[in-house]
């Protein structure tokens, strides 16, 4: 059996390079073709996944816990307490890496000259600089020092809206568990430049101790943000953290915070498989010509062989093996081109042209491919089992030739 590989294999190879320039030009192709697939693949594969990463930092994290009927009327009287015993001891699993507790509510905003609805988070500087964006684009001023920070941090597209700028003073405007209004004058102490102008616009920051003395609220809190290792594989985190929690509280994977980012990683995971499909339906056409032009100019050679004793399944399985060396050698250089195309790229393609049309999507305006291991080998697998199947029909018609029709055939 050993020996009838060996010889079939070798016959493959030989009859493989009969024809160099035919060989060359389906190499071509599907070294091309595999570029394409991974190369394309890579770049997408960056733009979801960077889109989910700015999602994460721009505040939901993998997982975050709210009151039962926050979400439906995130006012201040929605509130929870902050996280003691079982679902403290959650947090502070390894699984967590970092959690957060925010006081988040409707607000307005006024300077001397405009007004404007935002959404004001009371944080806790220390724990909220390991989980979200703020603390790493302040881009004027400072961070915020402490929990009961007295200061402000807006974004840049919000201070141009009420003409303002750092130092100046501001007036917050809320309400309080009893339906009267809650507000206070703070000075702007930190700008901050986010990845999109919706960001900048929407939300302002200021100490978790002071948006709370504001609102009236004691030491409860809006929302428990954390986050975990990865965001593909948050569910172990997710089923622990709900576990721990009492009722009266909604617990949400960050997929089900933001469904559009979530449909996004799904509908990705599905193009690429589709992507690829597509492409090498394309080679097939291309490399089952080869294959058949390759038997029909050996008519009578396949002729003699089987007159020579050759067994049919030998010459259906040369035929194959010489589909799969040419699917080899291609992907063998698809994947090293597309390797040496990606990687130096992988510190970022600056398409600011567009950066209005990414933000639509909420994406940013530095685009980084990722090439996956899973990406590629699923590339390869498709290839190989699709050429095989590509290679059965011309490879079935040569095993299914008459020794002398095949002989005397001109």
């Amino acid at each position: 059996m050993m020996r009838s590989m060996v010889i079939v294999s070798r016959l493959a190879w030989r009859n493989l390079w009969r024809n160099h320039r035919r060989t060359m030009i389906m190499l071509t192709a599907v070294s091309i073709g595999v570029w394409a697939m991974i190369f394309m693949t890579a770049l997408m594969r960056g733009m979801v996944n960077e889109m989910i990463r700015d999602t994460v930092r721009n505040l939901p994290g993998h997982v975050q816990i709210h009151h039962s009927e926050y979400r439906d009327d995130p006012s201040v009287v929605n509130s929870i307490p902050q996280p003691t015993g079982e679902l403290l001891a959650a947090l502070e699993s390894p699984e967590v890496v970092a959690w957060a507790s925010r006081v988040r509510v409707p607000a307005v905003i006024s300077s001397e000259r405009e007004s404007r609805s935002v959404t004001l988070l009371g944080i806790d500087p220390a724990r909220e600089s390991t989980i979200s964006f703020v603390a790493d684009d302040i881009a004027e001023g400072r961070f915020l020092d402490d929990g009961a920070d007295n200061g402000v941090i807006i974004g840049r597209k919000l201070a141009d809206t009420l003409d303002t700028e750092l130092g100046k003073r501001v007036v917050i405007m809320s309400q309080d568990p009893d339906n009267e209004i809650a507000d206070r004058g703070f000075r702007v102490v930190g700008v901050f430049d986010a990845k999109t102008q919706q960001l900048e616009e929407s939300f302002i920051f200021t100490g978790i101790k002071t948006s709370q003395k504001l609102l009236k609220i004691g030491d409860r809190v809006h929302e428990v943000a954390i986050i975990g290792p990865d965001f593909r594989n948050v569910a172990p985190m997710y089923k622990n953290i709900a576990a721990a929690t009492g009722p009266g509280f909604s617990v949400l994977p960050w997929n089900e915070l933001d469904s559009y980012i979530g449909t996004m990683l799904g509908v990705m995971d599905g193009f690429v498989l589709v992507w690829i499909v597509v492409v090498f339906l394309a080679l097939s056409f291309g490399l089952v010509n080869t294959l058949v032009m390759a038997v029909f100019e050996r008519v009578r050679e396949i002729g003699l062989m089987l007159a020579l004793g050759m067994k049919p399944i030998m010459i259906l399985g040369q035929i194959i093996v010489e589909s799969l060396l040419l699917l080899l050698i291609g992907l063998a250089i698809g994947n090293a081109l597309a390797w040496l195309s990606v990687v130096p790229l992988q510190g970022g393609i600056d398409v600011s042209i567009v950066a209005e049309g990414m933000e639509m999507f909420g994406a940013s305006a530095v685009l980084y491919p990722e090439l996956l291991i899973a990406d590629v080998i699923m590339a390869n697998v498709i290839v190989i089992l699709l050429g095989f199947v590509a290679s059965l029909s011309p490879a079935w018609r040569a095993s299914r030739y008459q020794p002398i029709e095949a002989i005397t055939k001109v």
